[in-house]
């Protein structure tokens, strides 16, 4: 698989080049904005990882000129902008995840790894289905054999990321980031409760569990 990465920081590069060449990808790095999105436009690539400050043109610009041109490829921002304001404008403007720097290798890679299984896009997904349970992201409502289930918004967004990763393992973190202020202490019980909450609705009224703990790393959705 190809992968671009845009980063000015030689150091920072040369790590990411050789982590991920070690990992079996092929990787082309560029320095300057304008360089990556005339690759990107032009040449094939099965994921793009983004700097926010760039020379010639910022990442943010770079991933709106990609989706505003139709490319679809997932996009990863590993950036020093850590705000709150910064996160939701770079995931506003499509990018797929954010990772702010200092960060661990293997963090990124497991998000790298997590990006390149999705689908490739093609026409946007209006319902996700697990078993016999149906979220419906238009109406924003969740039924399980049929039978409407009442969410609060944040049981919804919670449900919609799980969904979104049946069969793989969503970590606390994961679902702090995606569904809560990027700022919350990660020692917050906040995860656990909702969860909880959300099971109560859609797995105990039914003899089927679809939302399952994995010990010390998160949970995971599966019939």
């Amino acid at each position: 698989m190809k992968i671009v990465v845009a980063e000015d920081d030689v150091k920072t590069r040369d790590f990411l080049k050789k982590g991920l060449i070690e990992n079996g990808y092929s990787v082309d790095c560029f320095s300057d904005g304008r360089d990556v999105l005339a690759h990107c436009l032009y040449s094939d690539c099965d994921l793009v990882v983004l700097d926010r400050m760039m020379p010639g043109m910022d990442g943010l610009s770079v991933i709106k000129a990609l989706r505003a041109a139709g490319k679809q490829m997932p996009a990863i921002f590993l950036t020093a902008m850590a705000d709150i304001d910064d996160r939701v404008n770079g995931l506003s403007a499509g990018a797929d995840d954010y990772l702010v720097k200092p960060f661990h290798f293997s963090e990124f890679l497991a998000r790298t790894k997590a990006l390149l299984r999705r689908p490739a896009a093609t026409e946007k997904t209006t319902t996700l289905n697990v078993a016999d349970l149906e979220l419906d992201l238009l109406s924003r409502t969740a039924k399980r054999g049929g039978q409407l289930i009442e969410l609060q918004a944040k049981e919804f967004a919670l449900l919609e990321v799980l969904m979104r990763n049946a069969g793989r393992i969503v970590t606390k973190t994961m679902l702090l980031e995606q569904v809560w202020d990027f700022n919350f202490d990660p020692r917050t019980t906040v995860v656990e409760t909702h969860v909880s909450r959300l099971r109560a609705k859609i797995d105990k009224p039914f003899d089927i569990q679809l939302i399952h703990t994995s010990r010390n790393s998160g949970y995971t959705m599966h019939a």
